[in-house]
């Protein structure tokens, strides 16, 4: 990892191959000037004034925007997630750090965190404490008592945490309580709130079919959200926990591996997004015992597994806003990349890749400057070495394809690159 700017605090990318996700094609011959974190100038090769000062040689490159994942648990060092509420901040914050890093690396230049980071891992990330994407962030999930984010075996009653660290979720019952917890979350800068609108797979207690929370209780964390210029994704499976968050305003439903036709015209109707998450559920069942998942949580994963990549594809052919997303725990974290593989038997190459691009930036309100690399845009790019719209390999092997990531106009990691001045 490193930096490296022109000495007035400029990025040249020179000879560039620019993969345009909106048209689905490539654009070549292109030099790229980043100036203050900003994209300020793209042109012809050798008829801008990137002639001069450092620059890096781009040829035989693909550039495509910085890629964006819109589920991840960056805190999530651990696939038991009922121990993270006992564990030290500080160990567990350098070990989201490690995360993060790693992230970064694989060309995820922006993430959306769906339990557990806070302000303070956002911050240490804008100030360059930390190396690690652009975090969007919702502190802890919200979830009813005995919800997917009720962590307790059933015979314990306490739902005291041990450290200050912030746990993937908090418990809340009732309309007042869900208010409070809301107000709560948003007061410290959060970019969204999150409702566990089903049961899942992590937790202990309850079944992936179930519906939680009231739709008095959604509604209220929907009415904080709206009011906070702010929005809900929901963890929902079946198509009435779907459903019933749509109907109530939740903005983006994650996973959606049992929705129907009835929850497509709710995500059609509403304008609101899918973030299937396919890779969690084959990196569980191979190797969720082997990484400290619970039995019981491995035990679940085949009901939503099987059914994965058909839902996907109904959502896909009905034109569904379809998000990158990965929600991987613990040591499965490294396998954040194969979901394009994964997708890539569904959907075609250019629209996985927009799924992390265009369309992630859309779902987090940053259309106008992430996902493209575009005059005005945020300087997030990654270069590989093949054309990613041929085989999506080429994204799903980061360790023997990106060449180069830049995230805000800084290069965060560079092999083999020409770099000259």
């Amino acid at each position: 990892m490193g930096c490296t700017h022109t000495g007035d605090g400029s990025l040249i990318l020179r000879h560039c191959t620019i993969l345009n996700p909106v048209l689905g094609r490539l654009e070549a011959g292109r030099d790229i000037i980043v100036r203050d974190g900003t994209i300020t100038s793209i042109s012809a090769s050798g008829d801008s004034d990137a002639a001069s000062g450092e620059w890096y040689d781009m040829a035989g490159l693909v550039l495509l925007p910085g890629l964006i994942d819109c589920h991840v648990h960056v805190t999530a060092f651990t696939a038991n997630l009922a121990t993270l509420g006992e564990t030290s901040p500080s160990y567990a914050t350098a070990a989201s750090a490690r995360i993060m890093e790693g992230m970064l690396r694989r060309g995820f230049t922006t993430v959306r965190d769906a339990g557990g980071a806070d302000f303070g891992l956002a911050m240490a990330i804008e100030e360059g404490l930390i190396v690690g994407p652009r975090l969007f962030f919702g502190g802890s999930a919200l979830s009813q008592t005995g919800g997917h984010g009720d962590f307790r075996q059933a015979g314990r009653r306490g739902v005291e945490a041990g450290e200050a660290f912030p746990t993937p979720a908090v418990l809340c019952d009732g309309v007042t309580e869900v208010r409070r917890a809301s107000r709560e979350i948003l007061r410290t800068g959060a970019h969204h709130l999150k409702l566990m609108l089903s049961g899942g797979v992590a937790s202990p207690t309850d079944r992936v079919e179930s519906t939680q929370f009231a739709i008095e209780e959604i509604r209220a964390a929907v009415d904080e959200a709206s009011a906070a210029k702010r929005y809900v994704m929901g963890h929902a499976y079946t198509a009435e926990a779907i459903n019933r968050g749509l109907d109530s305003g939740v903005r983006s439903i994650e996973h959606g591996n049992l929705l129907d036709e009835s929850s497509i015209e709710r995500l059609l109707r509403y304008d609101a997004f899918l973030v299937p998450t396919l890779v969690a559920y084959r990196a569980i069942a191979e190797d969720g015992l082997a990484v400290g998942l619970p039995a019981s949580s491995v035990a679940k994963v085949g009901r939503v597994l099987d059914s994965g990549a058909a839902s996907l594809e109904k959502a896909y052919r009905a034109g569904v806003h379809i998000a990158y997303g990965t929600d991987l725990l613990g040591g499965l974290q490294g396998r954040q990349s194969e979901e394009f593989s994964i997708r890539g038997q569904v959907q075609p190459a250019v629209e996985v890749i927009r799924s992390a691009t265009t369309i992630a930036a859309s779902l987090l309100g940053h259309a106008h400057d992430l996902g493209q690399i575009a005059v005005g845009f945020l300087g997030d790019i990654v270069a590989v070495d093949e054309d990613p719209m041929r085989s999506l390999e080429v994204l799903s092997r980061p360790e023997l394809h990106v060449k180069l990531v830049v995230k805000g106009g800084v290069v965060a990691y560079t092999t083999g690159v020409p770099h000259h001045g």
